[in-house]
This record gives structure tokens, sequence and C-alpha cells, in this order.
């Protein structure tokens, strides 16, 4: 019997030792399912997809090998982010990434089971998608995308001469835009500086709202704005001819009919989100754990042409910054 037990016991050892070695193998070999889900096209938020994708395949995650990408664009239609969000949680996606507030919101709330990743949100507290950013609490978590609004203003009062009032340009119906003119009102009115608010709920009323700008104010600023990114042509339309500064929240915005900003890289942003995908994909640590991220270093972009067209003269002492 002392034999038998004993050989009970190293047939035993075995057989866990070789259970454990399949379910290490079985978990290296799974390939994850990740469903994207961006609001709209624009060069943000592409730059964001785009960052995340290739974070993703520098830390070995590459799509049709171990993980499956399912990418859907929601044409800045909130009908459609919901349309897509429910499919993402019927296909059992192992991961979601939203791209942009609205999109966040409505994947956010159809699951608290999935991990949810969101990127290009100003504020995902604010937004109610997490309990507070620095900790999240639930299934969500991501990066901000938050700029240096004062230090825009500030740059805006810098190339505009004689600026008395600020044109704020927004989607009022976008909560990141609403988080972002708070601060920008706040620091206008410790600069003294007078504003109107200009603001959009559809596209279409950009040119006729920018139009009806021009006379009240010497200078436009609007913040990480979704409607009005894909729409910055239709913005420099306007202001171009109008010889009005316009200082955007972002870069992409910024070269497409802007003047100056100071930026972030949203390319960067999305492969810092891909870095904490990869902690939840390989089990070590839940979104809620995972405190919302933002990245400390922005550049000056200067739209060369608009400022030559307009007239304005960029202070050499800020590229020396």
């Amino acid at each position: 019997m002392k034999y038998l037990y004993s050989f009970l016991i190293i047939i035993s050892l075995i057989f866990i030792s070789c259970s454990s070695k399949t379910s290490n193998t079985e978990s290296s070999d799974k390939v994850f399912k990740i469903g994207i889900l961006q609001l709209i096209e624009h060069d943000a938020l592409d730059a964001s997809y785009r960052g995340f994708v290739d974070g993703l395949k520098e830390a070995g995650y590459e799509d049709g090998k171990n993980i499956i990408i399912d990418y859907q664009n929601a044409q800045g239609e909130q009908a459609n982010c919901v349309t897509i969000g429910q499919k993402f949680v019927n296909d059992k996606s192992d991961l979601i990434l939203a791209i942009a507030t609205p999109a966040a919101q409505a994947v956010a709330n159809m699951t608290k089971d999935i991990p949810i990743l969101v990127t290009a949100v100003t504020d995902p507290a604010a937004a109610n998608l997490v309990a507070n950013n620095k900790t999240p609490g639930g299934n969500v978590t991501g990066t901000s995308d938050l700029t240096p609004v004062e230090t825009q203003i500030e740059l805006l009062n810098q190339i505009t001469p004689n600026l008395k009032t600020v044109g704020l340009l927004y989607c009022s119906s976008e909560q990141n835009s609403v988080f972002q003119m708070d601060i920008a009102k706040k620091k206008l009115d410790s600069m003294g500086l007078k504003y109107i608010d200009a603001t959009v709920t559809s596209a279409n009323e950009i040119q006729q709202v920018v139009q009806s700008l021009i006379g009240k104010v010497e200078a436009i600023y609007t913040p990480t704005d979704n409607m009005i990114a894909a729409g910055m042509a239709t913005v420099a339309l306007v202001a171009e001819p109008a010889k009005l500064p316009v200082v955007c929240g972002e870069g992409g915005m910024t070269m497409l009919g802007g003047t100056a900003t100071y930026a972030i890289s949203y390319y960067e942003l999305g492969k810092l989100t891909a870095s904490q995908a990869v902690i939840i994909l390989k089990g070590i640590k839940k979104p809620g754990e995972m405190s919302i991220e933002t990245l400390k270093k922005f550049d000056l972009v200067v739209n060369t042409n608009m400022v030559n067209s307009i007239g304005i003269t960029i202070p050499e002492s800020l590229y020396q910054k």
C-alpha cells in the first residue's frame, strides 16, 4: 500500500504538471478579438487608431495572427455607435477600444463585463465613463487627450495684435468640448479678454456660425472638437479671407486650416493606449485598476501658409520653448 500510495502521488504530480503546461499553451495560443469603434474620420482620431494598432504590433500582438481586429467607423452618427457597440458585445469581444467621447459613452452603456479602453476622450470622469480618472473602477479605462488649453489661449494672445474679443467655436453637444471651453473661459477672464460663444449642432452650421463672428472678434479658438475637426476646411474658407487667426485644440486641425497651436501627438496617444491593452490582455490588471493616462509633451504646430495669408507673425521665442 505504501508503494501504491507513492505511485499515485507521482502520477498526480505528473498530471498536474501536464495540465499546467497545457493551460499555459492554450493561453499563449489564444487569439483575442478586439473591436475598435471610431466616431468619425479626421486626422486626430485616425492617428489614434494607427498608433494603437502599431503599439500592439510592437508588443507582439498582430492582426490576423494572435489578435483579430474588427475596426468600425460610425461616420459621426450616434445611432451607428450604438449599433456597432452592440455588435461587439454580441460577438463577445475580448477587448473594445472606443475612440472619442460619444463612441465611448455608447459602448460603456452596453457592457459591464468586457474590458473597454477609451482614447481621444478629454475627461472620462466628466463624461461619466469612470468613477474618477485616478481609480476608474468598473470595466473602463484609457487615455485622455486633454491639451494645454490655457497655454493655447496665451498663444492666441501672443500672435493676435490688439486682441480684445475671442470667438469660441465648438459643438455644444460634445461633452469634451464644453469641458475645454470652461477652462478657456476662465483663462480669458483672468486675462481681461472678452469672448463670444459660437456653437454649432451640425456640420452644416459651421460656415454660417464662423461668418457671424466677422467684425465681432479678432481671433477664434476651437478645442479638440470632433465636428469642427472634420469641418476645418469650412472654417478656413471663412477665417482666411477675414484675416482671423484660429488656434485649434490639436495639430491636425491646425494643418487643415488653423493658424497655430500647442498640440499632443494623437499617434503617441494611441500607442499609450495600446500599452494599457497589453496589460489587460496578459491578465496583469483589470481596467478598473488602471488610471486614465495622459501625454505630458506638447509641440508647437504652425500652419505657415495660413500665417502668411492672414499676415501675422509667430514670435521667434515661441519656437525655442
